[in-house]
């Protein structure tokens, strides 16, 4: 008897510790196939991974962070990094970390959102009046029956960077929307000429027919391929199949760069209050056989900050790369060109026959670029200097730089994403 008892007391120990094994640090058990909440690293550690990187950053100052969204979001002014992490199957919610020292700042509440839970929501910033929001965005039916277009809506939830306070906008919208936050309101468009705008400080929502865009007088291409760009400290930026103007505000045939023809102007990107665009020279002036201007205008006033010329063929309309700007405004690059927009000076990074060499993604304020050769080779930029450097073939170049510090998205070998973190040499 005292043998049957010692091994129902030693099965019942088993089991206990089987049904312990799911166990979180709470006590709660998780349910299977729960996904693991996004972990970071501490600050004073260091990242645990050691990417390869350029000479400029150290890895053994940054912090890591496993098991978040592939989209990240950086606030400029305040410093820091937004994304998003899984609660649950199909909840989210939004952590904001300091860029230099990887400590939290604030954590959102957990919410689902309205697309297939399966993929993180969209986020983006936008900043208006001296403050910087993060914004997290999803499209679908606002309930489990709807079956028409007019059950479709954009849900936005809009937190003020320093605090964390939340506003929630939904907007009816029939078609899958583009959303960006390249000026002072969240602008929501068709990818044409039908578009809404949403104000981060008040939630108000303002919408725009193709009637309201006020097409210059003149200007017969501008109500062809119409297309709404971005928000400007004016009014919206809005292009036609040639020309483009700022709605109530400038227009482009007035602010064209000298030794251009003012009728050929397309906007081919938005950033930080810049916009680039491509211009084809003066029929019968030297290199206008050959050779496009592009220029950075100010969104404000239209006025040519810099300006570059690349060879023709230009890269073919809707494959233009988009623009990066340094984080206190003095650089911008996009693909092979590169600027200073406090001289003026442009340059186009480019072989002799016109071949584009290197796609710039990123500029630090220092005037450093970092990119791709069409290879994939890794490369650096001088732009003062108009000197590229290539990099290792295993060096990975950064996403972005903020606050000294530079982010290296990454995917291990487990197809887990990683967003790390290194300081600035220095």
């Amino acid at each position: 008897m005292a043998l049957v008892a010692g091994v129902i007391v030693l099965a019942l120990l088993l089991l206990l510790a089987t049904c312990g094994g799911d166990s979180g640090g709470d006590g709660k058990r998780k349910p299977p196939g729960a996904p693991e909440p996004a972990k970071r690293t501490s600050a004073a550690a260091g990242p645990a991974t050691r990417l390869d990187v350029p000479p400029a950053y150290t890895t053994t100052r940054g912090w890591e962070v496993t098991g978040a969204s592939v989209e990240h979001a950086v606030a400029k002014g305040a410093g820091r990094v937004g994304f998003l992490e899984r609660v649950s199957a199909t909840r989210f919610r939004l952590r904001t970390v300091d860029a230099a020292s990887g400590r939290t700042r604030w954590t959102g509440d957990a919410w689902q959102p309205l697309s297939d839970p399966a993929h993180f929501p969209r986020l983006l910033t936008v900043a208006k009046d001296g403050r910087e929001f993060f914004v997290t965005w999803s499209y679908g039916r606002v309930g489990e029956d709807a079956l028409t277009a007019a059950d479709m809506i954009v849900a936005l939830d809009v937190y003020d960077v320093e605090n964390g306070t939340q506003r929630r906008v939904e907007l009816p919208w029939a078609q899958p929307p583009t959303v960006n936050g390249t000026g002072p309101g969240i602008l929501v468009s068709d990818g044409g000429a039908l578009s809404a705008v949403v104000d981060p400080v008040t939630g108000q929502v303002t919408r725009f027919t193709p009637q309201d865009l006020r097409h210059p007088k003149g200007c017969g291409d501008c109500r062809v391929q119409t297309q709404v760009r971005a928000v400007t400290d004016k009014g919206l930026l809005v292009s036609g199949r040639r020309e483009f103007w700022v709605r109530g505000g400038w227009h482009s045939r007035k602010t064209a760069p000298g030794g251009t023809d003012a009728a050929s102007g397309v906007p081919t990107a938005v950033a930080d209050g810049r916009v680039l665009a491509k211009w084809r020279k003066k029929r019968g002036s030297e290199g206008a056989a050959d050779y496009d201007v592009w220029a950075v205008h100010d969104a404000t006033t239209g006025k040519v900050l810099a300006r570059a010329e690349c060879r023709k063929p230009a890269i073919e309309p809707g494959t233009y790369p988009p623009a990066a700007v340094a984080p206190e405004g003095r650089y911008m690059v996009a693909g092979s060109l590169g600027f200073d927009l406090e001289t003026g000076a442009g340059h186009c990074f480019e072989e002799a026959d016109g071949t584009k060499p290197l796609s710039l993604t990123v500029v630090t304020d220092t005037g450093i670029a970092y990119g791709t050769t069409a290879t994939r080779t890794p490369v650096s930029a001088d732009l003062p200097t108009s000197r590229p450097t290539a990099l290792p073939a295993n060096v990975h170049v950064p996403a972005v730089e903020v606050a000294a510090t530079a982010l290296f998205p990454w995917t291990d070998r487990k197809d887990r994403h990683h967003l790390i973190a290194y300081a600035r040499r220095d």
